[in-house]
Parts: structure tokens; C-alpha cells; sequence
């Protein structure tokens, strides 16, 4: 059953006529959206439910463009897009090919049935609606082109039915390469050169592409010169990056504006560059280019560039101008996908830089609450108020800590910057870690933690501390939704040739329609205003992305709301041969030795509440210390205090911290120094850059104070 969908013209779009969109997918949901979707384009959406549908609608109908699902019952997409082109009527139709997903095979069949695009499921709104916006207004410049060709049809009347035949297939073979071609990268650069390459000499003897950069200027991105009558002498393809000259950037932007192709006399392509500029040299171009043809690239509303072909005189004149505007439309969608694609690489950086900095200066402020909360553990407190509130700033400080760890792991993990080091562990060792982790929020919320592990030694092959990562996090998100004195358990059992573990609480559930998207980024169950639990909704993302990379799996049962949940794990495992050697447990960490109070400590902040409690900290514990708060004053302070240890941070205002380090290790007072980068920057990049700096140790702000009271209770020369 099909549907035609005539939705309110815009304003825009009043006194064009309407053009017809066919939308071919055998999901009504998906024709719902995608209606919902293309409906402000004012055009004529027409419904078919399959293949057979389609092909019954175009032999009725007209279309701009066809939206065609690759995946259907009856006949795919790519059948039905074969049979398309089988008819006449809709031999150049352009098809856009709607999948969840395609390979190379795939994309290179449809491209060779005349597709000119595929695009990803499930779609971004504003790309579907640009793109079919660009194939409505390349159907109307067709047709007032198809218009022209009638008035010269009397002339080509007299070419045989062979000629029209070959003329075809060369058509269409140089389309279905272009196509391909346009389409093998998402570089604009490299689109740009592809775009030169098809150009000549198939559509003219010389060809520029010219792109907006940023800032709205018109530069040559690169030029393609033909072969001249020298044998030897190739056609020669230039990458540049030049201005265009004030007159030929005139005239494309007038073809943009216009959006058609302009044929006019021949105009010098670039400014002259300036005398000392180093750009590469500028080839003697061919003194017999006398016309040009000025075809503007322009994808809905986006103005890209131009692409401009050069010719002797009069050699456009039998030009194909159907064919010319047929490969600009391509080469405007193909530049319009590269341009953002460009676009969301940088956002995606971005996003990553302001991720970095923003655990960077939120790690600042936690470090000298953290080391103030230590100095109070340590004076005689008889108040129980202050000894309460004490406490309450201890958990929140270790609760936003592991909110930005969680956060920038799970930046790393879609980056693909993390790795996990694979080595073998014993079942036992993982859960006894996992608990001494949470043990903390589980007594503060009086819960029951019921541990049911095999008696047997179970050996995994996984990253310890990553592994640990993912138990704490179930067994803290476990605590979170369940009540004060509720009921927790984390069990495991064999499980095939693997082990399954579990952790089951009696909180609050899960919702059924929440389920599904338990383990996507961001997802909250909670949406009340209030808040209650709190959280980024990363934690259970951050398990399945680390599960997987362990070559498990991660599933999440409920009965509802109320009735509690349990997550469940699988990892391959093994029991050990009788007699084997197992994986070491955990050595006990080495008891922090006593220090003279002679022993010197260098502390080097910017940020002077995090020197000054730590400082306070310190000499608590009986060492001598000195701060200093930039590079300068610290490498001065060093020659004349002589430290044994420096605490060093790495953002420091001019001489970073990892400058300051290497004219430490230089200097004979300091170089045999314990250094400890002390940093809200705790990225992989930062720990190789300190280690290459000659930093013994990197720790990320807030420390853990007891791990770092042993590290500068080490001689010197031990943490090296």
C-alpha cells in the first residue's frame, strides 16, 4: 500500500512545482520518520512497503530521488535498484541507499547500478533533509535541461541508434567511476583531487577546484593540466593551496549564487603570490586555454567552491552540459560529506581537549581538599559534628574522583586509546579487590555484601586493574540504587569453558523499557528533576566497553521496578592442571618506613591551597619542606634548599613541569632527586611525557595520600 504525502509548501518554495521523493522501506516506523523528517522540503513523499511496490509506483510516476532500504523481504534494495535502471524513465534517477551497514563489495555494486550515496541508519535529520534538498533542486536544473536538449533534438535526430547506444554506456560508466571515486574519502583535500582527476580530460583539457576555506575566502586547492603534444610529458596534478584572483573569484561566486554552470572567456585563476612567499612554484600554463566553464559546487544551502575547466575556444560548445552538471551534483554531495565529516572530527577533538582540561581543573580543587581532610584525620578531634562532617567531605571528594576517572575512560575507550594488559589472574585475587574497593560505600550504607566465589582456583586471562574497575563499578552502582541495610551479592560459578559472574541487589530495579539502553552512554533511568542518585550515566558503559575488550559479554536482568536487578559477566576461564603453578596474589603493601626529619621535600604548585596543605601534611609527618609556585622560583629555591624529593606539578604558568624536571635531572644538587609529577593530567600521553621528562613517578591529583607518603619516604634513586 502506498502513500503520497503533500505537506504545507513553505514560503520558499511557493510557485516552484512540486517534485515527487519515493521512500522504499518495509518498516512503517521508518516511514514515519522519515516523513517526519523531509516534510518541511514543501515536495510530494510517496510510501512503498517493497520492491514490487517501487517498481509498480515509477512506471506512474516522476521522481527526484528514491530513498531505498538495502535490507528488505521480498527483493533487496540492490535488486530492486538493478531493475530501476532498467527503465528508461528512471535510468538516471538518483537512488540513496539507506543501511545500517555496507562493506566495500556492497558499496561498489551499488555505485556501478548508479547510486549516489549511502547513508548510515539511524539517520541525522539535518544531513537526510540537505542531501534530498540538493537531488529536488539537480532535478529541476535537470529538467530545465532536459527542456534545452528537446530544442536541439532535431539536430541529433540524424546520429544512429550504435553512436546513442555508445554514448550511453561511456555516460554511464564514467558516472558509476566517478561516483566511486568521489565518494573513497572523506578528506576534502583528497575529494577535491579525485574531482580534478575525473575532470580531465573527460570534461576539459585543464581543471581547478576551488573551495571556501573558513573564513569565506576562494582558494585553489589543486589543478590538473592535460598532456601536451610532448609525449613525455604526462598530465601533471598539483596540489596548492593559492588565492584566487579577484576577478575568477567574482565570477564563482556569482555561479554559486546563480547555481548554474557559467561558460565564459578564460580569466587568470590565482593571485600572484607574494615574493617571498616558499609555495611551490606555478607551472606555465597552456596559452591556447581560451574558455571556461565555471560550475559552482553547492549542496542545499551550503556554498562549497567551484569546480573550473579551461578549453581552447570554443571547445565547450558540444559540450555535454547534462553530464557536466551530473558530476558537479555528485562532486557537491561528496564535498558536502567530507566537509562534515571535517566537522565532527573537530567537534570530536574538541570534546576530547575539553575533557582533559575539564579533569584537569576539577582534579585542582579536590587535591587540597583531599590533603586538608588527612590533616584532620590526624589532629585529635573530640566534636563528633566536625568528625561527621569530616567524613562527609572525605566521600564526596573519593565520589567526584571516580566520576572523572569513569568520564575520561570512557573518552579514551570510544577513542580507542586505552589498552588492557593481558596476563593471567586467579578468580579469587579480582573479587577480593573489587570489594576492598567498595567497601567504603557499602558500610557507609550499612548494606549486606554476601561473596560466593568457586573453592577452586579459577584462572582468567585479563587486566587486573581494569577487571577490578568493572566489579567496583557494578558493586557501587549495586549500593546506589539499593536502600540503607539492603542486600548485595556477588557470586560467581563455571560456566561452560568460561565463569559467569554476578552481582545481585535488592534495590530499586529496572524499568522494562529502560533495559535495553541500560549500557548506553549518558542513559539515566532516573529523569526526576530531583536527581536523587545522582550520577553521569557512564558507569555501566564503561563496564561494557571494558568487558568486550576482555572478550566477554555483560547482560542486565530485572523484574521490574522495585524488585531489584543483577548484571551479569562472562569471561572465558580454566581450572588449572593439577600440579601447575598459579597466578600470584597480591603481595601486601610494604609498610611506609620512618623518615628523618632532615629529609628535604620540594612542593611545586600554582595552585597555592593545594602547596600549602600539602606542605602542612607533610611536615606533620615530620619532613623539612619548601614551596614554590611557577618553574623559576622553583629551580632557584632547589639550588639552595637541595631537595631529596619534589613534588612537582606539570601545569605550571611558563616553564611547564616537565621542562622544570629535565633541569633538575641536569643540575648536580637535584639530579639523583625523587621527582613525582603530581597532576590533574592522568591521560597515557602525560605518564610518557613525565616518564621521558625523568619524573620517577606520576600521580594524578587527588592523590591517595598514603600511596603518596610512600613514595617519598623512598631513598633516593629506588622509585627509578
Amino acid at each position: 500500500m502506498s502513500a503520497v504525502l503533500m505537506p504545507q509548501e513553505p514560503a520558499n518554495m511557493q510557485g516552484l512545482e512540486r517534485v515527487n521523493i519515493l521512500i522504499v522501506d518495509d518498516l512503517p516506523e521508518k516511514h514515519v520518520v522519515m516523513s517526519s523528517i523531509l516534510e518541511e522540503l514543501g515536495q510530494n513523499l510517496v510510501s512503498a512497503r517493497s520492491g514490487r511496490e517501487a517498481l509498480r509506483l515509477i512506471l506512474q510516476m516522476e521522481f527526484a530521488v528514491i530513498l531505498l532500504d538495502v535490507n528488505m523481504p521480498d527483493i533487496d534494495g540492490l535488486e530492486t535498484a538493478g531493475m530501476i535502471r532498467q527503465y528508461k524513465k528512471t535510468a538516471q534517477t538518483p537512488i540513496v541507499f539507506i543501511t545500517a551497514y555496507v562493506d566495500e563489495d556492497q558499496a561498489a555494486k551499488g555505485y556501478a547500478l548508479g547510486a549516489v550515496d549511502y547513508i548510515s541508519s539511524p539517520v541525522v535529520p539535518g544531513v537526510l533533509r540537505s542531501k534530498v534538498k540538493v537531488f529536488v533542486d539537480l532535478h529541476r536544473m535537470n529538467r530545465q535541461l532536459q527542456q534545452q536538449a528537446v530544442e536541439r533534438e532535431a539536430l541529433a535526430r540524424s546520429e544512429t541508434a550504435r553512436t546513442a547506444a555508445e554514448d550511453a554506456t561511456r555516460r554511464a560508466a564514467y558516472l558509476s567511476d566517478a561516483s566511486q571515486r568521489l565518494s573513497m574519502s572523506l578528506n576534502i583535500d583528497a575529494t577535491a583531487h579525485a574531482l580534478a582527476d575525473i575532470a580531465v580530460p573527460g570534461l576539459g583539457a585543464m581543471a581547478a577546484v576551488a573551495l571556501l576555506d573558513g573564513h569565506g575566502e576562494l582558494h585553489c586547492r589543486c589543478l590538473k593540466i592535460a598532456g601536451s603534444a610532448d609525449p613525455s610529458q604526462g598530465p601533471v596534478l598539483l596540489e596548492c593551496h593559492r588565492e584566487l584572483s579577484p576577478a575568477m573569484a567574482a565570477v564563482v561566486r556569482g555561479t554559486m549564487l546563480a547555481r548554474k554552470i557559467e561558460f565564459l572567456p578564460s580569466a587568470e585563476l590565482c593571485a600572484a603570490p607574494a615574493v617571498s612567499s616558499a609555495q611551490q612554484a606555478w607551472p606555465e600554463l597552456p596559452a591556447d586555454h581560451d574558455e571556461m566553464a565555471v560550475c559552482p559546487l553547492v549542496a542545499g544551502e551550503q556554498m562549497l567552491g567551484a569546480l573550473i575547466l579551461f578549453g581552447k575556444a570554443g571547445g565547450f560548445a558540444q559540450a555535454d552540459a547534462a553530464l557536466v552538471s551530473e558530476v558537479v551534483g555528485r562532486a557537491s554531495i561528496a564535498m558536502e560529506n567530507a566537509r562534515l565529516y571535517s566537522l565532527v572530527q573537530e567537534a570530536d577533538r574538541r570534546k576530547n581537549e575539553f575533557l582533559a582540561m575539564l579533569a584537569h581543573e576539577l582534579r585542582n580543587p579536590l587535591a587540597p581538599i583531599r590533603n586538608a581532610v588527612h590533616i584532620i584525620h590526624g589532629a585529635r578531634v573530640a566534636d563528633p559534628t566536625v568528625v561527621w562532617a569530616r567524613d562527609v567531605i572525605a566521600r564526596q571528594v573519593d565520589h567526584m574522583s571516580r566520576m572523572v576517572d569513569d568520564l575520561l575512560d570512557v573518552s579514551r575507550i570510544v577513542r580507542g586509546k586505552v589498552m588492557v594488559h593481558m596476563a593471567p589472574l586467579l578468580l579469587s585475587t579480582l573479587c577480593e579487590r573489587a570489594v576492598e574497593a567498595s567497601s567504603p560505600l557499602l558500610e557507609a550504607r550499612q548494606q549486606q555484601l554476601t561473596v560466593d566465589i568457586p573453592d577452586e582456583a579459577v584462572v582468567l586471562q585479563g587486566d587486573l586493574v581494569r577487571l577490578s574497575q568493572v566489579l567496583s563499578n557494578l558493586l557501587n552502582n549495586a549500593s546506589k540504587f539499593t536502600d540503607m541495610q539492603g542486600k548485595i551479592t556477588l557470586s560467581a560459578s563455571l560456566h561452560g569453558e568460561g565463569v559467569r559472574i554476578a552481582v545481585a541487589d535488592s534495590g530499586q530495579g529496572i524499568e522494562a523499557e529502560f533495559l535495553p539502553h541500560i549500557f548506553d552512554l549518558f542513559a539515566q533511568g532516573d529523569q526526576a528533576l530531583d536527581r536523587a542518585q545522582g550520577g553521569l550515566g557512564i558507569g555501566l558503559t564503561l563496564v561494557k566497553h571494558l568487558v568486550e575488550l576482555h572478550q566477554g559479554k555483560v547482560e542486565a536482568y530485572s523484574e521490574g521496578r522495585g524488585k531489584g536487578s543483577r548484571i551479569q559477566l562472562y569471561f572465558p576461564a580454566s581450572l588449572p592442571a593439577q600440579g601447575a603453578a598459579l597466578p600470584a596474589a597480591d603481595a601486601p603493601r610494604a609498610a611506609r618506613p620512618a623518615q628523618a626529619a632532615t629529609r628535604r621535600i620540594l612542593v611545586v604548585d600554582d595552585l597555592a591551597a593545594s602547596a600549602e596543605t600539602l606542605k602542612v601534611l607533610l611536615e606533620l609527618e615530620g619532613y623539612v619542606v619548601s614551596i614554590a609556585h611557577d618553574g623559576a622560583s622553583a629551580l632557584a629555591l632547589a639550588q639552595a634548599f637541595v631537595p631529596d624529593v619534589v613534588v612537582l606539578d606539570i601545569g605550571l604558568p611558563g616553564m611547564d613541569g616537565f621542562e622544570v624536571a629535565r633541569q633538575l635531572r641536569s643540575r648536580p644538587e637535584s639530579k639523583n632527586a625523587v621527582l613525582v609529577a603530581l597532576t590533574g593530567y592522568g591521560e597515557a600521553e602525560s605518564r610518557l611525557k613525565s616518564q621521558r621528562a625523568g619524573f620517577d613517578h606520576h600521580v594524578v591529583k587527588p592523590a591517595d595520600i598514603d600511596f603518596l607518603l610512600s613514595i617519598v619516604s623512598q631513598p633516593p634513586g629506588e622509585g627509578r
